[in-house]
This record gives C-alpha cells, structure tokens and sequence, in this order.
C-alpha cells in the first residue's frame, strides 16, 4: 500500500519526489502482473495530466488539497464524462458513454485527484464475492504468500473487488465505490483495509448505476481511518465534524444474535484478541441478545430489496437478455421478478419498523461491534467450480455487513489482523446519522489496535 496521505504530503511538500513521480510508481504497478483483471479501463494520460497540474501548483507555492495531484481509482459503477458504464456487464459494451460525471467523481476531479481507471466489480454490483466471469476477477494481493508458486488466489470480496485490490496493491490512495450490502467493507475485510460505508443520504447516488435505490450507497476505501474522513469529506454533500474519541468510556454492544455465528478459527482469534485489546484500554464491550438481528432475513423476504429493485432495472431486456448476465447473478436478480407491488410496499413497512426498535435497542450505545465477516477469502476456483459453495460464501460474506444497510446506517471495517495473518476486519455499525462520532471512535479503535499488534 501507499503511505497514508498526510506522509505522502509531507513528503511531496519536502521535495522528495513530484507527483509525477509517484504516478509513474502507480502506474508502473498497475501493469504489473498483480494487477490483472482490476481494470476496467484505464485513464493514464488523464491521471498524469492531473499529476503535472499538481507539481505546477506546488512550484507556484499555491495551495493544494489533500487529494490534489494523488491516484484515486474509480469502480466501473460510476458515470465518467465520455466514457461508458459498463457496471462490470458485457451487456453494456454498446452503453452510449455518459454524458457527465457522476457527483462523486466530479467532486474527485475538483479535489484534484488523479483518476488512474475504472475498477472492476461484479456484474451490477449483486454479489459481496467479487467474482466476475465477463473480465476476470482481480486476485487478493493481501492474503500471505500471494503470487508465489502453490498458493491459491483468494478472492478479493465484492462487489468493489477491483476497487480494493487497487489499494492493496499501492495503485491508489483511496477507492470510489459503492456499498448496498457491503460492498465497500467486504472487500476492505478481506484485502487488509479501511472501508467506510457512510449513512446514505450523506453522498448523491446520481450517475451511479443502480442495483437498490433503498440500499444503495455511495462511499470510498482507504488504508486508514484519517483517509476516510479525508475523502468521505471531498465526496459527500458536507464534510464532517470528526472529534478525537478516547476509547475509555466508549461504549460498544456485543450482539449475541446473528453476526457472532460461524466464524472461523481465524477470525474467532483476530476478534477477540481485539475486544482484549479494546477493553484494556478502557472501553466497554456489553454483550447484548440483539435479538432484532435475527429478523432480518424473514423481513426483507420475498426477494429483498436488491433483488426487486435490480429486477425493476432490468426488466425491460432480462428476459431476453438473460444467459448474457454472469448466471449466478440473473439467479438474484431473478427473485425480485414475483414480487409485487403490494409485498414491495409491506418491505419498506416491516423495514421501518424494525429499523425504529433496533435504534432503540442500541440507545445508549456508540457502535455495534463484530467481525466484519466470518470468514477468511476463499479461494477463487473453489468458488467458480461450486455454485452451492459460492452462494454459501455469499451469504456469510453479506450477513453482518447487511446489518448496516438495513438499518439506513453507518459502519466501518478497520484490519484486526496481525502483520503476517490472513486479513481479518473488525466492524463498528451504528445508526444513521451519526457518521462522525462513529469515525471518532473508528480512529481510536485503529489506534489502539495499531499499538498492540505493532503495526504501522
């Protein structure tokens, strides 16, 4: 990975290399063999152009943001002006090219970043896996001994999974994507890195092609806490008030329902090594039944709000077009077909019901905390070879992360895994809304965490 960006600041504000510099090690990276299959597209001349304006400003003495000048990557989701969304589908190869930007990305571009390329994902964005059979599916570059000879490539997550992987690799400071039922903290879990999944309305979701207008969000990955507010403040509608949180007194409930279940070995010990760590230096971990967790999966049937709202999307071509969609996906996409108009309605009903006692549930709590995901990456055969395997790996991948998005909330997956260990993340969930306490209490659970396990 890159230095985070106040170290690549200060030492560009040094003279210790010019941002063309640390474009050609970007870009260098991204035609390296590691980095198959995580590009879309690609924007070099754009990204350099970006780059040159960067060291022209800074030999002008004239300020500079902290994005200025610095690879960000884009995930194919987004509209880019004069190029075609393809939202990682081969039936979008003939899309006219968009018109405009999408805000998030025009935001982007004004901050100054060097847009490098257009991220891969899987198609249309339904499924926490990555996988994507059109153009290929990105290796993760974090798990140990990746690339050597006899180790099988895991997946990345999804569905910003080449997203991820271009932070992983040291391609990017940060990675635009989206989150609708983890697709931005997922892949963060599994590739060693920070991914914040901010409350809804906080960022416009125009221009970015739609998989569920009710879950939908649009949000960025980073290698540190401080990264995120960074960019979450350069993409959203008003940055945020973010105040240091000491970990003494912090309050964190400890569901006894649902997101504790079937974990693996690995992320049992991560995990708990982590409550260890945060409880020692002060904070309150109370273990509570959460039982309104378990409701989940029975309220958001039939079909669930992604798969009605995809349906409602594709319906004019699905039919006919259906055997071009990767399978696994038309599988999903095709639940929400049944579905009427009275069941969609008593969804968004039950949806807000529950959302109502599960915030009064978590009263009096700064965050939910629990294991991002369960389990450790699979390897990608595996899943590409076995349908009932991958929609197991789905599920489990997709269940804790859900839990945000369902409650029109807020959650951030931080690494706490050892240096050396598969990548474990840990996540703190809390309702809508309160985006920068949470991020106030994410940064000192990083700090803490970073100290015991002697990392950065």
């Amino acid at each position: 990975m890159l230095p985070d960006l106040a170290t690549l600041r200060a030492r560009l504000d040094a003279g210790l290399f010019s941002h063309e510099d640390l474009l050609d090690q970007v870009l260098a990276r991204a035609d390296a063999p590691a980095a198959a299959a995580v590009f879309i597209a690609r924007s070099d001349a754009a990204a350099r152009a970006a780059a040159r304006h960067a060291d022209a400003l800074q030999r002008a003495g004239l300020p500079r943001g902290p994005l200025c000048g610095l690879p960000v990557t884009v995930k194919d989701l987004f509209d880019q002006a004069g190029q075609t969304t393809r939202a990682g589908s081969r039936l979008r190869a003939d899309a006219p090219p968009a018109a405009a930007d999408a805000p998030a990305v025009a935001r982007l571009r004004a901050a100054g970043a060097a847009i490098v390329g257009r991220t891969q994902m899987t198609e249309f964005a339904f499924s926490g896996v990555g996988l994507n059979p059109h153009f290929g599916t990105p290796a993760n570059p974090a798990w140990p001994g990746a690339g050597q000879p006899g180790v099988a490539p895991r997946i990345p997550g999804g569905s910003s999974s080449g997203a991820a992987v271009s932070v992983a690799l040291g391609i990017a400071v940060a990675a635009l994507g989206s989150d609708t039922g983890g697709s931005i903290r997922i892949p963060a879990a599994l590739c060693g890195l920070v991914g914040f999944k901010s409350t809804q309305a906080r960022t416009p979701r125009t221009g970015a092609f739609e998989l569920s207008r009710t879950l939908d969000t649009v949000c960025a990955m980073t290698r540190c806490v401080a990264d995120c507010i960074t960019v979450d403040g350069e993409i959203a509608d008003a940055p945020l008030a973010v105040e240091p949180r000491p970990l003494d007194g912090l309050r964190l409930a400890l569901p006894g329902t649902l997101m504790l279940d079937a974990m693996e070995p690995e992320v049992a010990r991560a995990f708990e090594r982590a409550l260890t760590t945060l409880s020692a230096a002060g904070a309150r971990i109370v273990e509570r039944p959460l039982h309104e967790l378990g409701e989940i999966a029975t309220l958001n049937a039939p079909g669930g709000f992604s798969a009605v709202e995809a349906f409602a999307v594709h319906s004019a071509y699905f039919a006919a077009e259906r055997q071009r969609f990767d399978p696994r996906v038309a599988q999903r996409i095709a639940l929400g077909e049944a579905v009427t108009a009275a069941q969609y309605i008593a969804l968004h009903d039950r949806r807000r019901d529950w959302i109502g006692r599960t915030q009064q549930a978590l009263a009096g709590f700064d965050a939910l905390v629990s294991p991002t995901v369960p389990i450790l990456a699979p390897g990608i055969a595996a899943l590409e070879a076995d349908e009932a395997a991958f929609f197991r790996a789905n599920g489990l991948l997709l269940r804790n992360t859900f839990v945000a998005n369902y409650l029109d909330g807020c959650a951030i997956s931080l690494p706490c895994h050892a240096p050396g260990e598969a990548p474990v993340g840990l996540m703190l969930t809390a309702p809508g809304g309160r985006d920068a306490r949470l991020l106030g209490a994410a940064a000192a659970v990083e700090a803490a965490l970073d100290a015991a396990l002697g990392r950065r």
